[in-house]
């Protein structure tokens, strides 16, 4: 691999951009020749945005400054910076909403050697899911003694490609250009609708289209400050997750074959599907879905959602993460796997049941005052598309 360097994207919000600078200074290094660049999309009021990339004091390496001659928008800012791959062989791209660990320049050069040569990766991750962003439900990945997991959904929070992996999604992208279609029941409802001004959109239905993955850390490289911007109405902190420390780990890397760790654009373990054939003693192909949402048939489903169909078994849902209640085979009423060829009597569960697990130990009075939180929110949002 050659270069790594660091790109990050940016446009008018000064705060964020004066805090994601100050973790990239105090991160650790092992080098003195890092490329830093600083790409601010054109915009009427965003020169204090200029004024402080410049003045930031890059002390690994050389800085470049770029100010957009004209407003690009997200998606094609996106695009742009990416391209700096051809330039220096490999890059970090983070937005300016992120905050980074100290550790996130040395993992992401490990993990980027260690993808280099797998053709199933399309890029490595540093942020790390804690949320299903579909379902709005806590994820976990299934723990399997690696430092690592995979997922076929691309990462937009902290990443990072070799010049390789990003042309070939380039090419691919230039040769759909007026492909519009989001039509597949692989691709989740949630991706389907968002704005074709997303360039993640577009990267995830090239990811599924290819059967591709992205490479997560178990530890988070940079978590997600959710600022208000083009994309973000109001801050939240939804998206925080726990960031690793500043101690060096050695990182041991599963490869895909090797994970048990392997999901899909749904947050759904896509090894379990192999667990269904040698438990139905079948060949067929069985659905993961254990958050309930998909669309996607086929005779056998294992899911979360009650289904008019016959249940050939179920589960219960008491370990965690939730795939490993099938592992595990827990006793209970929580999953059930259906023959979606015979009708039979839709089982029930409790809601309560799921609200539980999820999010354990909420006290009643915080429950009541977040409920009018949550009511208060709508009717302002409300009135705001008005």
């Amino acid at each position: 691999m050659r270069e790594l360097a660091i790109v990050i994207v940016a446009y008018n919000r000064v705060h964020s951009l004066k805090r994601l600078l100050k973790s990239i200074a105090q991160a650790e290094y092992d080098r003195k020749d890092i490329p830093l660049i600083i790409s601010v999309d054109r915009g009427e009021q965003n020169i204090d945005v200029v004024r402080i990339a410049e003045d930031f004091d890059w002390e690994y390496g050389s800085k470049k400054v770029v100010y957009q001659q004209e407003n690009l928008g997200l998606k094609q800012h996106i695009l742009q910076c990416g391209d700096y791959t051809k330039e220096y062989g490999s890059i970090i791209m983070l937005e300016d909403d992120l905050y980074v660990s100290p550790a996130f320049y040395l993992y992401a050069r490990k993990a980027l050697d260690f993808t280099e040569q797998m053709d199933q990766i399309a890029g490595v991750s540093l942020y790390n899911h804690l949320f299903n962003v579909h379902t709005r439900e806590p994820f976990s990945a299934l723990e399997d003694g690696f430092s690592n997991w995979y997922m076929q959904f691309a990462s937009s929070w902290g990443q990072a490609w070799t010049c390789e992996q990003w042309l070939k999604f380039k090419s691919w992208l230039l040769s759909r250009e007026n492909d519009e279609q989001f039509d597949d029941p692989r691709i989740p409802h949630n991706v389907a609708s968002w704005s074709d001004h997303s360039w993640l959109k577009y990267f995830i239905k090239y990811m599924i289209e290819n059967d591709l993955y992205f490479l997560y850390p178990r530890i988070s490289l940079t978590t997600n400050f959710f600022d208000e911007g083009q994309h973000a109405k109001k801050a939240v902190t939804d998206l925080q997750v726990p960031l690793a420390g500043r101690k060096q780990r050695a990182y041991h890397f599963s490869s895909l074959e090797q994970s048990e760790a392997v999901y899909d654009a749904f947050f759904e373990n896509s090894k379990l599907e192999q667990k269904m054939k040698e438990f139905l003693q079948t060949e067929e192909l069985c659905v993961i879905d254990l958050y309930g949402y998909k669309t996607q048939k086929s005779r056998y489903l294992l899911s979360g959602a009650c289904k008019p169909y016959q249940v050939l078994a179920r589960f219960g849902c008491r370990l965690r993460p939730m795939d490993a209640n099938i592992y595990e085979e827990t006793e209970g009423d929580y999953f059930f796997l259906y023959d979606t060829s015979v009708q039979g009597k839709k089982p029930k569960k409790a809601d309560v049941d799921q609200y539980l697990y999820h999010y354990r130990a909420l006290k009643s009075k915080y429950m009541v005052k977040l409920l009018f939180y949550r009511i208060k929110e709508a009717i302002s949002i409300q009135k705001s598309n008005q």
